[in-house]
């Protein structure tokens, strides 16, 4: 399953998603080209278990080298669609998670997520000399805490059968919980440290640490600077198309809302809508005026065809200003 974007929108600009994604991209194209570098590079770099449970191993490293690694570790990348995968679903699920958080606490969430990872690799791989590298263990944690926080969005996945490309909306909770359990069941029946090339514990370990450091931060209360940084990031505009959740009354027209800010409400703007014609969906530019107040009703006469021999069927949409 391969999601393609979630229904839930952010409310402001992803500053530290962004960054992460820009710095583990910057990383594994610094990252050596030689195969003998690399490996070098990896094993110093990596998480390596057996590094700090051998005394002899751990000998070849500098206190340094050995702390920095535990950081390190989940910033590279075995290979460029190890990568991609990664930074895709961070970019799909990191931004709602780091609406909550606030942008500071969401970078110490991610960085906390990926170290539990990593250590939860370690308690059941004490003695295994296999790197460890990759930001899915930290990613995982931000899906354990999107799995708690927006259960009921939906997810646009992809599902290839065989050579089609079949799409579906999911609820978030069904897919993160699909996904948990098929990191849970291979890590379980996994036979060796990095099965197939995926530490697996490391996965299970991020997404279960994920909710439990949300659960924490929602004790912590937010710094003042974060509060003061999100007025900064706030989006000025909401998406240009949208979907409206049209539902159809009584009378046979049809009614939804549609979401604008209040920077679009003063200056007014223009949006395209999806309406239902028929048997298919048809796009409508909705133009709204500046100075339209929250609870507004637009009319959109005749675009959602025949009612009967008489009329067409008007859509009404309602104004939320957020």
């Amino acid at each position: 399953m391969i999601p393609i974007r979630d229904t839930i929108r952010s409310q402001s600009y992803p500053v530290v998603n962004s960054i992460l994604i820009v710095i583990n991209v910057a990383v594994f194209l610094l990252e050596p080209k030689n195969a003998a570098e690399l490996n070098r590079f990896v094993v110093t770099y990596g998480l390596v278990p057996v590094r700090f449970t051998v005394q002899t191993v751990a000998d070849h490293f500098t206190l340094w080298e050995q702390a920095f690694s535990l950081i390190s570790f989940m910033f590279l990348h075995g290979g460029f669609w190890h990568l991609l995968g990664n930074m895709w679903f961070l970019y799909i699920f990191g931004d709602n998670v780091e609406d909550t958080f606030g942008s500071f606490r969401y970078l110490l969430f991610y960085l906390l997520c990926g170290w539990a990872s990593g250590l939860t690799h370690f308690i059941f791989n004490l003695h295994s000399p296999v790197p460890v590298i990759g930001a899915s263990g930290a990613i995982a944690g931000v899906m354990g805490a999107y799995f708690i926080l927006y259960p009921r969005a939906r997810v646009l996945t992809l599902i290839p059968i065989i050579i089609i490309p079949y799409f579906i909306e999911l609820p978030a909770a069904f897919f993160l919980g699909i996904w948990f359990v098929i990191q849970f069941i291979s890590a379980a029946l996994a036979s060796g440290e990095v099965a197939g090339g995926i530490a697996w514990w490391a996965h299970v370990g991020g997404f279960v640490f994920g909710i439990l450091f949300l659960k924490l931060f929602g004790l912590i209360p937010r710094a003042g600077v974060s509060q003061r940084l999100g007025k900064i990031t706030a989006k000025k505009r909401t998406p240009r198309l949208q979907t409206t959740g049209l539902v159809r009354g009584a009378s046979g027209d049809m009614y939804g809302t549609i979401t604008i800010t209040p920077r679009e409400a003063f200056q007014g703007t223009r949006k395209i809508v999806n309406i239902p014609v028929g048997f298919r969906k048809r796009l409508f530019r909705v133009a709204i005026p500046p100075g339209v107040e929250n609870g507004t009703t637009l009319r959109l006469a005749g675009v959602g065809g025949l009612i009967d021999k008489e009329r067409k069927r008007d859509a009404f949409l309602k104004v939320m200003i957020k």
